[in-house]
């Protein structure tokens, strides 16, 4: 039997071969997307030049921009505060995530419309400065086990809402929240940051710690939620007045400093991070295929440039 006889093929066997040939070459050459975020977090959006740039050299198309807070009223009502100015145009190419931040005191009590109230002040910032293609909205708050109830119930109203105008709401998951029940949400961001207690003068990084990390990942796998990741770029100036927390630095005139209190700054190296990435990716891989930096500040931009922050991303 000749060469040419063993290896001839029937036509459908051909037509077989070659789509399965076709099938790994597809494989092979695909490549795992990644979405690079970020948050911004002010009372005031104005992008300079160096954030601009920050955005382009690393492909970051998805902004999370924390359009107002959610405060109580001395009647316990709930209403917005430090509702965010726009003073320059978030650019064309950039999607936005618009996002609340609800103090956990706002769901002590049940609110029958503060849902409406939320979506409908997002959708007026939206109209207002000509933000299209709203996709998703994030609600921020760090909620209790006494305040779970009233917060998932406020999360269903807006959930059902927002489907209404084509909108997903995602939800902020903090470390200890792990253990408890999944909100009702489309999907999570999982905040590893504020890790520790920052009000003692004597602990360790408050900011971001593996040790305090390592105990609540036991939860991760389990955790029934779509989820991505946001990180930490920031730094604290933290002000001890006789050993005692007053409070955080945000800028100079901010608080009254005495020559006797003790100033602590506090940062986050890289190394950290990154093995706090390495801990959930055994366990989630998929979390980090979407990190947000928290966040994207003029100072942080520049502590970001300085020592390499944005290798979060794909180290």
């Amino acid at each position: 039997m000749s060469m040419k006889t063993i290896f001839k093929l029937s036509y459908p066997t051909t037509l077989v071969v070659m789509a399965i040939i076709i099938v790994l070459l597809s494989a092979c050459n695909k490549k795992q997307e990644f979405q690079q975020s970020a948050y911004y977090w002010s009372t005031v959006f104005s992008l300079d030049s160096t954030q601009l740039s920050f955005l382009k050299q690393n492909s970051i198309d998805r902004l999370y921009i924390r359009y107002f807070d959610v405060v109580n009223n001395p009647d316990g009502s709930s209403i917005p505060n430090a509702t965010l100015r726009f003073l320059s145009q978030v650019p064309d190419n950039i999607e936005v995530v618009p996002t609340v931040y609800i103090l956990n005191e706002c769901m002590s009590h049940g609110s029958d419309n503060l849902d409406s109230l939320v979506l409908h002040r997002i959708l007026q910032m939206n109209q207002t400065h000509d933000i299209a293609g709203v996709k998703e909205i994030q609600i921020d708050c760090d909620w209790t086990i006494n305040t779970r109830d009233n917060f998932f119930n406020f999360l269903k109203k807006i959930v059902n809402r927002a489907r209404k105008h084509n909108i997903a709401v995602s939800a902020t998951i903090r470390l200890h929240q792990l253990s408890q029940p999944v909100p009702p949400v489309e999907r999570g961001t999982l905040m590893v940051y504020n890790t520790g207690d920052i009000t003692k003068l004597n602990s360790r990084n408050p900011i971001l710690d593996m040790r305090d990390v390592k105990p609540y990942l036991k939860n991760l796998r389990s955790y029934n939620l779509s989820m991505n990741v946001a990180y930490p770029v920031f730094a604290w100036k933290v002000v001890f007045r006789n050993g005692k927390y007053v409070g955080i630095i945000h800028s100079d005139d901010d608080m009254p400093i005495f020559p006797s209190d003790t100033i602590i700054e506090q940062s986050v190296a890289l190394d950290e991070i990154v093995k706090v990435k390495h801990a959930i990716n055994k366990l989630r891989p998929e979390i980090n295929n979407d990190i947000i930096l928290f966040d994207i500040s003029q100072s942080n931009i520049k502590r970001i440039n300085k020592y390499h922050y944005e290798k979060i991303y794909n180290h």
